[in-house]
């Protein structure tokens, strides 16, 4: 189950984010949406990088009865990166999903050999999404 803490004012649409969920994990994950200035504290206090990023997750120990971990969401970039490439801010927040689900999961794109793009790809394709974030980067 998804436990979503939301610190916007945008309603957010749980059900579909669950679906993702459900397809990868029968873990509880933490959510929490948050803006530019949220994230950016999370990031400088965790990865020593005083900018505001798109999404972070941070996995918890793997214990019996224990939630997967966190994915914090910027809802500005969401919106930003939705308008500057054309497509709805529903279908950019289920991309930052599965990429921060993923990282919970244990893949890592900057050390991995494309195990992660390829797993996006799919997840992309399966829930009808634009391109993954990490095609954007190519």
């Amino acid at each position: 189950m998804i436990e979503l803490t939301n610190e916007t004012d945008t309603k957010i649409d749980r059900v579909p984010l669950q679906a993702i969920a459900d397809h990868l994990t029968d873990k509880d994950i933490e959510l929490i949406i948050t803006d530019n200035e949220g994230i950016r504290e999370l990031n400088r206090e965790h990865r020593g990088k005083d900018k505001a990023t798109d999404v972070l997750s941070f996995p918890l120990e793997e214990m019996e009865g224990f939630p997967l971990g966190s994915i914090v969401i910027s809802y500005d970039k969401v919106q930003e990166v939705a308008r500057e490439l054309g497509h709805s801010e529903e279908d950019e927040l289920k991309l930052l999903f599965i990429h921060g689900l993923l990282h919970l999961l244990g893949y890592d794109h900057e050390t991995d050999n494309g195990e992660m793009r390829a797993k996006e790809r799919e997840l992309m394709e399966r829930f009808g999404l634009p391109k993954s974030l990490i095609e954007r980067g190519e």
